[in-house]
């Protein structure tokens, strides 16, 4: 009887198949031709690249479905989506039989790209409608006895989340998904492998890890930041080194034995499912079974590790004290109940964007009046604060609609204020933690109330944790909150909470959180008591406080004692904090009247903190007194340009860059509207084109590059995705374009460019031509007569500036 894959990764090393692509363009693929139509139009062929994988030892064969989706594919007519899945994961099966393994332990991975969009808000599709067309996929491969989802070559979190959520809401299968990272080893939006080990264990994956964009050589240099925190099996399938152009083919740098050679040293580190990917053929995995099939395996383990995230980053809980920010919160807050009651967002992200600048790790986000759609209101205001923060937030509500609606949305993995020991609260808050991943901060009360007494309290935690492992829920993912009462009401209330806390590290090894300043409602000079009590948790061992980190008083307690207990090395922290509070103290005066006498402050704080609506009315403003262009020069262009040098410094992720973009997007309508009723002129004299090339659906890249140079005043003609080299010509000549820019995702249409920008050469030959994509290098560009090569949309916007001034 076949082993099920779940228990094969657990006994030892799996192989994935290598590359396909690469393989049919040795057969015969054209330029531009989806690969998908071959499982129809050449269905010998894909059969035979599956039996040469599994000749070379491989256990999982991958369908060829890497694009097939319902934004490439119809769902009627002779390449409808359903009919290429179907053929797809036949063929896979028919090898398996053709080879005599059908009883043995080989196993069909239905595979799944990227759509080649953005989502909502850095681009036009929304996260639901992405689920829907993952949904669709992994229907039709589900039925058509796929064995498990490989969701693969995902470059953007939240894609990455759409495609998982889809696959466990429509079928039962065994998911595996492996993402692509950069050289600087995070995702095109910015998430980091601990951030994306985080969103995926918690939603449930069997397997996890990276895939292509780079070879196992750059691949090991941050791979042991996935091991460190990963307790699921980890996938490696690398690309065969970079690739190069060689007599109008694609070719990788990295030989069988060589590949073997550098992926036999992953293993060490924690990998045991192994393949490869573009440019990888059934010798590089046939040397690689041969040479790491007796290889001793890392033992899987549970790591142990709390682990919260944003789209780009994850923190720790338990290693140094968390700060929670606690006044995202209409409690005792008349101007926050305000801001909600007139949807005036910008406030409440002005809230985060200033607990973030004081030293908050984590947002807590409650939006909870009687009067409002808390699940609506909940859900916006989570989906804008993650366009202008990266910190991880805390979804804090009682209502399990609420939560719900936030938890889904929600780019990473959030914490969850709260659950309780009611049976109400667990049956409802477990299941979402359950399907959604989190880590939930648990309430020691019950229906009995609130125990006096530190034992009373622990044996709270103690059911929580055991209804939490009946949902399969680990105790890492439970944050136990001692809960701190009122002292001026119970002159013992801190005395027990303090002692519950103790306890409960010591009976259950947990995590703990306080709401911190609970302690000291009634009495005058609040920041005194709430300043010692967290100093009294702290010496406890709190792992993370609510706490207001605007507040003085509290963050001298929280660096003064990092700095005394040993977990500040240097006192670097506590010297930063304090010498910048002396600068602060001494010159808010002085701020003050620079920034009402300075009008261009508050446009570039609102465009480099992405606040839309604050950027308006300040363009407004401002147009009264300052002339159009200007305020473009003068305002506009410095607040991206300090955005575009975060981002290449590495300091300032996609979607900070994105929304800076669109905030300076509102502002710039604003002001087109002024020059038109001035008849000046708002554009570059110089048309650039820009489009992906033939055969190519992925326009992530080329999208984010026509955002950034239409908001550096460049008029760009965007003409979309698989544009024939005919259309990008004709379009260059037509429009005298002074710049054409190329996109590719695929090895299998990059020669579609190389067609392209020769066919420029004939017709154009004095027009400048950049590209950019995930399968391209500098030497590659160079191989196929290139001008330029950027790796970013910002080196996109630096070589346009050259070329037109």
């Amino acid at each position: 009887m076949k082993t099920s894959i779940r228990e094969k990764i657990r006994q030892g090393i799996v192989y994935f198949d290598g590359g396909m692509g690469t393989l049919l363009q040795s057969m015969g693929l054209a330029p531009g031709e989806h690969p998908e139509c071959w499982n129809l139009t050449c269905p010998d062929n894909i059969v035979a690249v599956h039996r040469s994988y599994l000749q070379a030892g491989c256990h999982i064969l991958t369908t060829n479905t890497f694009g097939a989706n319902g934004l490439k594919f119809e769902d009627e007519g002779e390449f409808s989506l359903e009919r290429i899945i179907t053929a797809a994961v036949g063929h896979a099966k028919e090898a398996i039989r053709l080879e005599g393994m059908d009883t043995q332990d080989r196993y069909v991975a239905l595979d799944v790209g990227p759509l080649g969009k953005l989502l909502k808000p850095l681009g036009d599709l929304d996260f639901e409608d992405a689920v829907r067309l993952f949904a669709r996929v992994a229907s039709i491969g589900s039925a058509a006895g796929a064995d498990l989802v490989l969701v693969e070559t995902m470059n953007d979190s939240y894609e990455t989340k759409a495609a998982v959520l889809a696959v466990k809401e429509n079928c039962a299968l065994p998911v595996f998904v492996t993402n692509t990272y950069d050289q600087n080893g995070k995702l095109m939006t910015g998430a980091s492998p601990a951030a994306m080990v985080a969103l995926l264990e918690g939603l449930g994956v069997d397997a996890l890890g990276i895939n292509c964009g780079l070879g196992p050589k750059e691949i090991k240099r941050f791979f042991h930041k996935m091991a460190r925190y990963a307790s699921v099996p980890l996938v490696m399938t690398p690309n065969a080194g970079l690739p190069r152009s060689e007599n109008g083919r694609t070719v990788f740098d990295v030989g069988p034995d060589e590949f073997a050679s550098m992926m036999a040293k992953l293993i060490p580190m924690g990998a045991r499912i192994l393949g490869g990917c573009c440019g990888t053929t059934p010798e590089h995995i046939k040397k690689l079974v041969e040479r790491t099939k007796d290889m001793t395996l890392v033992p899987l383990e549970e790591k142990g590790h709390t682990l919260v995230s944003s789209y780009a980053h994850a923190v720790v809980i338990g290693e140094v004290p968390i700060l929670i920010g606690e006044r995202i919160n209409p409690t005792g807050k008349s101007r926050f109940k305000q801001a909600i009651r007139e949807n005036d967002v910008d406030y409440i992200l002005q809230e985060g964007i200033r607990q973030q600048e004081n030293g908050a790790h984590i947002l807590d986000v409650n939006v909870g009046l009687p009067e409002i759609d808390e699940a609506a209101v909940i859900q916006t205001v989570v989906q804008e604060l993650q366009g202008v923060t990266d910190l991880p937030l805390q979804i804090d509500t009682a209502s399990p609609e609420a939560m719900e609606r936030a938890m889904r949305v929600y780019n990473g993995k959030p914490m969850l204020n709260s659950v309780n020991g009611k049976a109400e609260s667990m049956k409802a808050v477990l299941p979402l933690m359950k399907k959604y991943g989190g880590v939930v901060v648990a309430l020691t009360l019950d229906e009995t109330g609130i125990p006096d007494t530190a034992e009373g309290r622990l044996e709270i935690a103690k059911k929580i944790y055991a209804e939490a492992e009946t949902y399969g829920i680990r105790p890492k993912d439970i944050v136990v909150d001692t809960l701190t009462m009122t002292v001026s009401s119970d002159n013992e209330a801190a005395k027990t909470t303090l002692e519950t806390l103790a306890l409960v590290k010591k009976e259950l090894g947990a995590k703990t959180s306080l709401g911190v300043s609970n302690v000291s409602f009634g009495l005058p000079n609040r920041d005194f008591i709430n300043g010692t009590f967290f100093a009294m948790a702290l010496q406890r061992g709190l792992d993370a406080a609510i706490m207001n980190p605007n507040s003085q008083e509290m963050m001298k307690t929280y660096w003064s004692f990092l700095t005394l207990s040993g977990q500040d090395p240097q006192c670097a922290g506590y010297i930063e904090y304090a010498s910048g509070r002396e600068v602060e103290s001494a010159v808010a005066p002085a701020s003050a009247a620079v920034a009402d006498s300075d009008l261009a402050d508050p446009l570039i704080y609102a465009i480099v903190k992405g606040l839309k609506q604050q950027a308006v009315t300040v363009t407004k403003r401002l147009l009264e007194q300052v002339p159009p262009l200007e305020l473009v020069n003068s305002q506009i262009v410095p607040a991206l340009d300090r955005m575009g040098r975060g981002f290449e410094e590495k300091r300032v992720y996609l979607p900070q860059l994105m929304m800076s973009a669109e905030t300076a997007k509102a502002s710039f309508e604003v002001i087109k509207e002024a020059m038109h009723k001035e008849g000046v002129a708002s554009k570059r004299d110089g048309k650039i084109v820009i489009a992906t090339v033939y055969g190519d659906i992925h326009d992530i890249g080329k999208n984010i590059v026509r955002t950034l140079l239409e908001n550096y005043n460049f008029d760009v003609l965007d003409l979309g995705k698989d544009v024939p080299p005919e259309t990008v010509v004709d379009a260059a000549l037509k429009h005298n374009a002074k710049l054409v820019g190329l996109s590719a995702l695929m090895t299998t249409t990059v020669p579609a460019m190389a067609s392209t920008i020769k066919l420029l050469r004939e017709k154009m030959p004095g027009c400048p031509v950049m590209v950019g994509g995930a399968v391209l290098t500098q030497e590659y560009a160079d191989m196929i007569g290139a001008d330029k090569y950027t790796r970013d949309a910002m080196g996109a916007v630096r070589y346009a500036e050259q070329i037109i001034q």
